[in-house]
């Protein structure tokens, strides 16, 4: 069974947009960040680029889609709960995962209101959100594959089914592969070797690397 953890999307790159509202700046960067201590680094680099902001507010979630931990938000210094709260809400049911978001405002010299920032500044994190490039985070592992000479034709057609990449390969009394594969899907590979070696060739699992395509 395919965990949520296994692969989902990330951000690709930073990536940026910009609305105004009632003559305020809204601008919304967002990043991929791996980790809480990524994501406050960017953070300090968003505050770098805006220093002269009236408000530099920020919300992430260090982990996959949807997580309730390694996650953190700030207002900094708009009302508590119209900021980091509501980019936060739409960050975790957004479905990308280790992702900041920095909303960054400047004052247009009309309040917005409680009801008004809070639209605000979640409706940013939905617009950078909905025009953002992503690419794939996925839990690779490496497998010892072994098999008899006939079965090797077989297993050279099977390989690419399971996106499984041959990163080395001994030739003895029987051959013998290490091969790079979505964690997701070693189930399948286990069960199409079975079916195809009728039970006599073996996968072994023996490294757990993490990796993003």
């Amino acid at each position: 069974m395919t965990s949520s953890t296994d692969r989902y999307p990330v951000p690709a790159g930073r990536h940026r947009v910009e609305e105004s509202i009632e003559r305020s700046r809204f601008i919304c960067t967002v990043q991929r960040t791996i980790s809480p201590e990524d994501a406050q680094a960017f953070i300090r680099d968003m505050n770098s680029e805006f220093p002269d902001a009236t408000h530099n507010c920020w919300a992430y979630v260090a982990g996959p889609p949807g997580s309730s931990d390694r996650i953190g938000m700030s207002d900094d210094g708009e009302p508590h709960g119209t900021a980091g709260r509501p980019m936060l809400t739409v960050l975790v049911h957004g479905g990308v995962g280790e992702i900041t978001a920095v909303v960054t405002r400047y004052y247009g010299g009309t309040k917005l209101g409680t009801g008004g920032l809070v639209k605000a500044y979640g409706g940013a994190v939905q617009l950078a959100l909905a025009t953002l490039p992503r690419a794939e985070r996925v839990d690779y592992v490496e497998v010892r594959l072994t098999i008899a000479y006939p079965n090797i034709a077989a297993m050279q057609q099977l390989l690419p089914e399971v996106e499984a990449e041959v990163m080395a390969h001994e030739y003895g009394a029987d051959v013998q592969y290490t091969l790079r594969l979505p964690r997701q899907n070693v189930a399948a590979l286990r069960s199409a070797v079975a079916d195809a070696t009728r039970g006599e060739g073996t996968v072994l699992t023996t490294t757990t690397p993490m990796d993003m395509r």
